[in-house]
């Protein structure tokens, strides 16, 4: 049987939340890696939309698992809350869902690190969510972090007065801000006994008896390959491994459980927060192209966060972004996302490399300085008027619709698979 690993390759947004509700049908289980609530995936149901950030997407589908594994971070109270919305909905998570007992916990002293770093910046300031993912990381790796099979241990309380000494020291004497209360700790802690212990599980134990059962199993990403803390704009990142090769580690899996890789992109790019942006034409500061492309994409991709709610910046299509997520993911097979947003421009545009000093780059320059002042070099291909919403199989495209597709795939060494035409569960061309 077909294991997949579903991930985003370029700044996140990519759509990433449909296509694997998309496939999580036909899946047994689906696994989610790595990353928190810093994540947003928007499901379209019909008229009910549902934005899941801890929760893998499979969460929907009655006969399939979902599971959180151990290279994740959780806010007790941010879970509890989507836990809570899905069972109003008449959702049964208690069946459905099991959370790796080697999960780090956010607390509210990583959000308060976060958010009193970030104010700190200034305009130097990086765009976290400031929803404590890189301070829960950051202790996960010191080994000070509490995880939620620690909530049995008996020297659990030593372990957080002496986070709490050196967390409030660091609020306090560096980053003028308020110290946070052991009841305020205390609080997510009893809290997480109550909702989250109950579902905890060897999360790995339970992926191989399904591998062993010849079970179908989607491993879930979050954010985007080029977050990646590795691989990614560093230092404008995020703080965990978003690439395929995490799955295995998120989750204590073997590469030879692996059977395909789904790259998954828009066709255009956007992205969130600081960083440089080749291709960037529009933002919230009201940057524009003359030909107003980027903000056409904006509106009409209706451009903002499902988590933070901030306005995205757009741009063209950058195949260096997405050749090079095809070569550290190891991407078999590309889903592309809002093409129908590209409806109604006279021009379409690829990057197809850049330059800088009067070079052309094949590659992305690891040094962040450099790709900002980097110059993109376009192909541009014509548009196209009529109206690809909703459409469903190839034909329904235009000409110069179908033309970018085979662009795309020449430039990215990569086929085309999966084509959404739309936000709902049926706009979508199966290649």
């Amino acid at each position: 049987m077909t294991n997949t690993v579903a991930i985003g390759i370029q700044w996140g947004d990519e759509g990433k939340g449909k296509i694997v509700d998309l496939l999580a049908p036909k899946m047994d289980v689906v696994a989610r890696f790595q990353g928190g609530p810093n994540a947003g995936h928007t499901l379209v149901i019909g008229d009910k939309t549902t934005v899941l950030n801890h929760i893998p997407s499979g969460i929907l589908h009655a006969d399939t698992l979902s599971l959180i594994g151990n290279g994740t971070v959780v806010d007790p109270f941010r879970l509890v809350e989507e836990m809570d919305m899905l069972l109003a909905a008449a959702v049964p998570v208690s069946e459905r869902l099991r959370i790796s007992d080697r999960c780090q916990l956010i607390l509210p002293y990583h959000r308060a690190l976060d958010a009193a770093r970030e104010a700190a910046k200034g305009k130097a300031r990086i765009g976290t969510t400031g929803r404590g993912i890189g301070p829960c990381y950051e202790d996960k790796t010191a080994r000070r972090g509490i995880r939620l099979v620690d909530l049995t241990c008996e020297d659990l309380d030593a372990r957080l007065d002496e986070n709490l000494r050196y967390v409030n020291f660091m609020l306090t004497e560096f980053l003028n801000s308020r110290p946070v209360s052991r009841e305020e700790v205390t609080e997510a802690l009893d809290l997480a006994r109550e909702r989250l212990l109950p579902l905890a599980a060897d999360v790995t134990l339970i992926l191989h008896r399904h591998i062993k059962a010849g079970d179908r199993i989607l491993f879930e990403g979050a954010q985007g390959s080029m977050l990646d803390v590795d691989h990614g704009t560093y230092p404008f990142v995020t703080s965990s491994n978003t690439v395929a090769g995490a799955a295995l580690a998120g989750l204590g899996v073997g590469p030879g459980h692996v059977d395909e890789v789904l790259g998954i992109c828009k066709a255009y790019t956007t992205r969130v927060g600081a960083g440089p942006f080749p291709t960037e034409l529009y933002n919230a500061e009201g940057m524009c192209d003359a030909e107003n492309s980027g903000k056409h994409m904006a509106e009409r991709g209706h451009e903002f966060g499902a988590t933070t709610g901030r306005p995205r910046r757009t741009g063209w299509f950058d195949a260096v972004v997405v050749q090079h997520a095809v070569r550290i993911n190891g991407v078999t097979g590309l889903a592309i996302t809002k093409i129908d947003v590209l409806d109604g421009l006279a021009e379409v545009k690829l990057c197809v490399g850049y330059e800088k000093d009067g070079k052309h780059l094949e590659s992305i320059p690891a040094d962040c300085n450099a790709l900002e002042t980097c110059t993109p070099v376009y192909e541009t291909l014509p548009g196209w008027s009529e109206n690809t919403f909703g459409a469903t199989s190839l034909d329904q495209l235009p000409d110069s619709a179908r033309a970018l597709l085979r662009r795309i795939e020449e430039v990215c060494e990569c086929p085309v698979t999966m084509l959404s035409t739309g936000p709902d569960r049926d706009h979508i061309i199966h290649l």
